[in-house]
């Protein structure tokens, strides 16, 4: 019966809510910077993005990483058993601190391949100072996952969405300080932007830890860790989840990320344009995140009590849930998708009334798709959680690659770079790569889940 689905929905949301907040509170981070940015012109806008092309990437490998901690915290928090979840967490942490330190240096050392990426001159120089500041932020936002986790999978989802909220009104402040040179300091432009972003990311680490450590259920993960006695069972535990966890999220990222490539060889504008329409589309994404953390977490728990019927019913709720939100986001998509770029551009500026024209168009029609594929996206984001909480993870990495690698990007290329679809042809591409993703994943989860369910 659907009331056997429904019925969760409260507590879903309850529980997602804070997650969803929190995950939002990242991406407002790169909307306040783009909608800053985007007042002095499309080049800086163009800047903006295409630095943060390559932090998407870095942070896709970071996070995704992270995700491991969650299904083996929550495992173990079913079970009752401390010193396990504890376990996950500090060996977790440990490898998160040293992955964020080699993103960092990925990062730098990888700046000169801008110049050879055919991307307009004025918006590489625009980008090259902004990417150093922003890619030392990656370490204290990596190791910020890893509490988060941990915090996520103890069913604590309140703390991370108040660490966020926080770092982002410090983003805001500082932005408006550092970009347009306000309280007596110089106008940085996009280099003020990344100041506002390093700082932020380092005060909500900082914040995220102290409300751990007064919580009675997380302190004792948070305090006394000691980071460097470790097992090579659990780290190769925890390496077996979280690097096709990873590879999951890079192979969705790197796809969208070179969708921005793709963008930029066509122009400033299309990048531009493509950068609005990515934002936007984030900022619903993460709602889908949010609910696939949810899954992630109760998944977790009910497989930690070998409750097997009670996984697959809770799960198909969460699935249900998503789907009707996504399908929300369409319609909003759809009848906005006039409106919702003009938040980005100063379209009285009688300097750039024509480029802002070009990409308020190229935009328009790229929301159109990015309406379409709202379902999709939101579909196989939820499954892919569901299946970590059963932490399944090395068949859907190989569903991902094929589906945006072997079915999106091809189309993407070939209808963005030579047929007269450009913009619009690059996203088909991945409006092909997301459904055929969520199909892949939604038939895999219903293969391993009734498995359980019969042995």
């Amino acid at each position: 019966m659907l009331q056997d689905y429904t019925k969760e929905f409260r507590y879903n949301i309850k529980l997602a809510t804070p997650v969803i907040l929190g995950m939002l509170g990242h991406t407002m981070v790169a909307f306040v910077d783009n909608i800053m940015v985007g007042q002095l012109g499309t080049a800086e806008l163009a800047a903006v993005s295409l630095g943060n092309s390559f932090m998407f990437i870095a942070m896709s490998l970071g996070i995704g990483f992270s995700t491991a901690i969650t299904p083996l915290v929550a495992e173990a928090d079913g079970e009752g058993n401390f010193i396990k979840g504890k376990s996950s967490f500090k060996h977790g942490l440990f490898l998160c601190t040293m992955l964020g330190i080699a993103l960092f240096l990925m990062v730098f050392f990888a700046k000169p391949l801008m110049h050879i990426m055919k991307q307009p001159p004025e918006v590489v120089d625009l980008a090259m100072p902004y990417l150093t500041l922003v890619a030392i932020s990656l370490v204290p936002l990596i190791i910020f996952q890893a509490f988060k986790q941990c915090s996520e999978g103890l069913s604590i989802t309140r703390y991370p969405m108040y660490a966020t909220v926080l770092a982002n009104v410090v983003n805001v402040i500082l932005n408006y300080i550092f970009i347009f040179g306000k309280l007596g300091m110089p106008p940085l432009g996009v280099v003020g932007a990344a100041i506002g972003t390093l700082a932020s990311r380092v005060i909500m680490l900082a914040y995220l830890w102290y409300l751990m450590s007064l919580n009675l259920k997380s302190k004792d993960y948070v305090t006394h860790i000691k980071l460097f006695t470790l097992t090579r069972s659990m780290l190769k535990k925890l390496v077996a989840i979280g690097f096709p966890s990873a590879l999951q999220m890079f192979f969705e990222v790197v796809i969208f990320t070179a969708a921005i490539w793709l963008s930029g060889i066509l122009g400033k504008n299309p990048q531009a344009a493509n950068q609005i329409a990515l934002n936007l589309s984030s900022m619903t994404f993460m709602v889908a995140m949010g609910f696939s953390v949810a899954a992630m977490i109760r998944v977790g728990n009910q497989k930690g009590m070998l409750r097997f019927r009670e996984l697959r019913r809770i799960a198909f709720s969460i699935f249900l849930l998503t789907t009707l939100c996504s399908v929300a986001f369409a319609l909003s998509f759809f009848f906005l998708r006039g409106e919702l770029p003009k938040l980005y551009l100063d379209i009285n500026d009688p300097n750039n009334i024509a480029d802002n024209l070009e990409v308020l168009t190229i935009a328009g029609k790229l929301m159109l798709i990015a309406a379409i594929f709202q379902i999709s996206d939101g579909l196989q984001v939820v499954v892919l959680g569901a299946l970590r909480g059963m932490q399944d993870v090395k068949i859907p990495t190989i569903i991902t690659f094929v589906s945006y690698w072997l079915i999106g990007f091809p189309i993407s290329f070939y209808l963005g770079m030579y047929t007269a679809y450009a913009s619009s042809g690059i996203w088909l591409g991945l409006l092909a790569g997301l459904t055929a993703s969520a199909i892949m994943l939604f038939i895999r989860f219903h293969y391993l889940s009734k498995r359980l369910i019969v042995d």
